[in-house]
């Protein structure tokens, strides 16, 4: 079995709405009956901390299972109350492009625009197109044509 520290973010349900008065092994054990008819549940972790009451985590083996019992399993109440299983996806964090003072002091300041250094070079070898490839062909033809042709009358 996978330790936690293997398993991915998607693997896992983040389950709310639950019922805060259940005790924490019950509501375990509950979850996981519950959530196991929809593939192999790795791991239920439930807190009983007053910022984690009435949620709980669902570690499934495999992302098929857990997209599977959120699907089936949004809005159906659970001791009476509508559960709502969400994915366990981390918040993205917002980018920032612009660089602090010190960065830009040790490094200096970023380009306005980035240009590639073989910019020039790469400007001057363009691919010639198919047709312009069988004209010179027949072009080369025509003149091996003709030199065999002057070597032939000697």
């Amino acid at each position: 079995m996978p330790s936690a520290a293997c398993l991915t973010r998607e693997n896992s349900l983040y389950v709310r709405n639950l019922p805060d008065k259940l005790p924490k092994e019950d509501l375990k054990r509950n979850l996981y009956m519950l959530f196991a008819t929809y593939g192999v549940i790795l791991d239920v972790v439930a807190l009983k901390t007053p910022k984690m009451r009435g949620q709980a985590h669902v570690v499934f083996r495999d992302i098929d299972s857990s997209t599977q019992a959120m699907r089936a399993l949004e809005g159906s109440a659970f001791f009476g109350k509508d559960m709502m299983p969400e994915p366990d996806l981390p918040q993205k964090q917002p980018e920032t492009t612009e660089q602090t003072g010190a960065a830009a002091t040790v490094f200096g300041s970023a380009p306005a625009k980035a240009v590639p250094v073989n910019e020039q070079e790469r400007a001057k070898g363009t691919k010639r197109g198919r047709e312009e490839e069988e004209k010179s062909e027949s072009e080369d033809d025509d003149d091996d044509e003709m030199q065999m042709s002057e070597s032939d009358e000697e």
